[in-house]
């Protein structure tokens, strides 16, 4: 996508997502209800939690007849955000290639405060646009190709539109809340990277 948006675009696929998609999306919208995506934190060590988060109360006051308070959170928080514990987006400056950046821009501009260009603030707007579930529960270790996603389409009668957020969910959390964690490093099914042109000539906005 390099230069598509031209030489000043910090956005990427995000761009996709322009104020037409948004009230396409708007507009698909038949119940006012809400469905989080939200995982609960993993707090316990495990196979697959090798640097789980981090959090405690500073102090918890005795009971007592006054009033009291607690106090407070610590703010030495620990997550870590690369792995298979914890899920995030990446902002564009994540991933170099010979030195450079999304639109060529140079690595320069990325230091210990953050980074200067390409970066996830550029979202802080919000995503509003039209989510797509992909449901194929696998066994650890299974790759999901693109006649899969294509099979999905045409089960389901949803197709993948430009713009879209595409959700691969492959069922490691029902299985590991089954029959527990293991080393998902060593063996997690999701999409195999020869599905990834697919996914360009899609113009899905964000996976």
């Amino acid at each position: 996508n390099w230069g598509r948006w031209g030489a000043d675009d910090q956005l990427g696929a995000a761009n996709l997502i322009t104020a037409a998609k948004r009230l396409e999306a708007i507009a698909t919208v038949t119940e006012g209800i809400t469905v989080s995506l939200e995982h609960p934190l993993l707090t316990e060590t495990a196979p697959d939690v090798p640097q789980p988060f981090q959090r405690r109360l500073l102090a918890i006051p005795e009971p007592t007849e006054e009033p009291a308070f607690f106090g407070g959170v610590s703010d030495n928080y620990s997550i870590s955000y690369h792995g298979y514990s914890h899920s995030h987006i990446d902002s564009l400056c994540h991933i170099l290639y010979k030195g450079k950046m999304y639109n060529g821009k140079d690595q320069s501009t990325v230091t210990e405060a953050g980074c200067a260009t390409n970066s996830i603030a550029n979202l802080q707007g919000g995503i509003v646009t039209r989510g797509v579930l992909i449901d194929i529960p696998l066994e650890p270790g299974t790759p999901i190709y693109q006649e899969d996603l294509e099979a999905f389409e045409e089960m389901t009668g949803v197709i993948v539109r430009p713009g879209d957020a595409v959700f691969v969910r492959t069922g490691r959390w029902a299985r590991r809340a089954a029959l527990g964690p293991w080393v998902v490093a060593q063996g997690a099914a999701g999409l195999h990277a020869s599905a990834m042109p697919w996914i360009k000539a899609r113009d899905v906005a964000f996976l």
